[in-house]
C-alpha cells in the first residue's frame, strides 16, 4: 500500500524539463492539448535531437560504451535555463539504452519512504529522472549518496538505543538529474554524477529546423521565411518556439488561409506582443525600469523585483539569462545594468558617464536631494567645529 500511494504522488508531481516551468506572457498556458502536443514533438533518439552537438557526442559515446560493457550508464546531471530539452534528453537516454524510464521531481519527494520506495522498485539498469534536483531536501540527498555510489540503501530501523541500520541492495541504475540552478546542489551530490552537461541556448538555424519539424508533425504548412521569423523570436528556446508555432498556427487558421507565411507570422507575433528579439511585456518592463528609474543601473535584484512585482527567483532564472546572453543586460557586483543595445532597442540615447561624485543608481532628483542633505550635514559638521573652537580657552 505504501508503494502504491507513493507512486500516485510521483505521477502527480511529474515536471517537464527546465525545473521551474513558469509560463511567460505571450505564450498560452498549457492545457491538455498543449501537453499532448509537446509529447508528440519530442524526439525519441539522439539522431532526431536538434542542436547541442557537443552534448550529443558525449552522450553517444557514453551510451555506446555502457551498452558494450553491459553496465548501467554513469549518473548524468543536465543543467541550464528552462525549455532547452533536459527532459527530452533524459527520455532519449533511456530509449537509446533500451531500458525502463521513471520520472519524478525534487519537490514531490518529501520523506525517506518516498525515495526508498522508488529505489527498491527500480529494475536493472533503469533510468530514474529527477527534475528540479536542487529542490530535494538535504536528508533525502544524503540517503541517495550510497545508492548512487554503491547501489546500497542504508535504512535506520527503530528509535533510541534499540535503533539499528539495515543495508538494502538496489539494482544498478542510472539517475539523471535536471536543474536550472546547478550551484544550489550540494558538493557531495554533484560529485556523484559521472557526466555533468550544460545545455546552451539554440541558434536561429537550429530553431528554424525545430519549427519546420514540428510543423510537419502538426500538419501545418509553413514557408521558409515564416519558419525563420518564429525561430528568431523564440529566445533561443525550443519550448518557446513550439508554443509560438501553435499560436501562429491558430492565427493562420482563423485570420488567414491556414498557411504560415512571413506576413502571417509577423501579424500573429505582433498580436502576442513578442518583438523582433523575442522580448515580451515583462522583458521590456524590466529594461525600461532600469533605464527610466535608475538611469541604466546599477540596481539590486530585490529592488528590481519589488518594482516589477515579480519574484527575485523568476527574474534571475527566467528573464535575465536570455537578456545577458544577447548582451542587453549585465550583472555587476553593484547590481544590474543595461547596455547600449537596450538604449538602441528603445530608440533612446545613452546618457553620458556620471561624475565621479555622482551616486550610481539614483535619478537626478534623488541625487539632488542627496546633495542637499550632504550640504546640510557638512554645515552641521562645520558648526560643531566652530562651537568647539569657541569653547577652547
Amino acid at each position: 500500500m505504501a508503494t502504491s500511494k507513493n507512486m500516485t504522488r510521483i505521477s502527480k508531481g511529474t515536471a517537464r524539463d527546465g525545473g521551474v516551468d513558469r509560463e511567460r506572457p505571450g505564450a498560452a498556458i498549457p492545457g491538455e492539448d498543449d501537453l499532448s502536443f509537446e509529447g508528440k514533438l519530442r524526439p525519441q533518439l539522439l539522431k532526431e535531437f536538434i542542436g547541442q552537438p557537443k552534448i550529443k557526442e558525449i552522450l553517444a559515446m557514453a551510451i555506446a560504451a555502457a551498452k558494450s560493457r553491459g553496465e548501467a550508464l554513469d549518473h548524468v546531471l543536465l543543467y541550464g535555463p528552462p525549455g532547452l530539452g533536459k527532459t527530452t534528453l533524459a527520455t532519449i537516454i533511456a530509449n537509446e539504452l533500451g531500458v525502463a524510464f521513471q520520472q519524478t521531481s525534487g519537490p514531490v519527494l518529501q520523506i525517506k519512504g518516498d525515495i526508498t520506495a522508488i529505489l527498491t522498485n527500480l529494475r536493472n539498469k533503469q533510468v530514474l529522472f529527477i527534475d528540479e534536483t536542487h529542490r530535494m531536501q538535504p536528508v533525502l540527498e544524503e540517503l541517495l549518496y550510497s545508492a548512487l555510489e554503491d547501489y546500497k540503501l542504508d535504512i535506520l530501523i527503530g528509535q533510541g538505543p534499540a535503533a539499528r541500520t539495515h543495508t538494502m541492495e538496489v539494482q544498478p541504475f542510472t539517475m539523471i538529474g535536471a536543474t536550472t540552478r546547478a550551484g544550489l546542489l550540494s558538493g557531495p551530490l554533484r560529485s556523484r554524477f559521472g557526466l555533468v552537461l550544460r545545455l546552451e541556448f539554440y541558434s536561429d538555424a537550429d530553431l528554424a529546423y525545430i519549427v519546420k519539424r514540428s510543423a510537419e508533425i502538426l500538419g501545418v504548412e509553413v514557408d521558409g521565411e515564416g519558419t525563420m521569423e518564429i525561430a528568431r523570436r523564440a529566445r533561443g528556446t525550443p519550448r518557446i518556439a513550439n508554443r509560438l508555432l501553435r499560436r501562429v498556427r491558430d492565427y493562420a487558421q482563423v485570420r488567414g488561409e491556414g498557411k504560415i507565411s512571413l506576413p502571417i507570422a509577423q501579424a500573429a507575433l505582433e498580436m502576442l506582443e513578442v518583438d523582433m528579439h523575442g522580448f515580451d511585456e515583462i522583458d521590456r518592463r524590466l529594461l525600461r525600469t532600469i533605464i527610466d528609474k535608475y538611469e541604466g543601473g546599477p540596481v539590486g535584484l530585490n529592488t528590481l523585483a519589488a518594482v516589477l512585482a515579480e519574484e527575485p527567483d523568476a527574474i534571475e532564472e527566467i528573464y535575465e539569462p536570455y537578456l545577458m546572453q544577447i548582451g542587453f543586460l549585465n550583472r555587476t557586483p553593484k547590481g544590474r545594468m543595461v547596455t547600449h543595445l537596450a538604449y538602441e532597442h528603445f530608440g533612446l540615447k545613452k546618457p553620458e558617464p556620471r561624475d565621479g561624485g555622482a551616486q550610481p543608481g539614483l535619478s537626478s532628483a534623488a541625487r539632488e536631494a542627496a546633495g542637499v542633505a550632504g550640504e546640510g550635514e557638512a554645515a552641521h559638521r562645520v558648526g560643531a567645529t566652530d562651537e568647539r573652537e569657541v569653547k577652547e580657552p
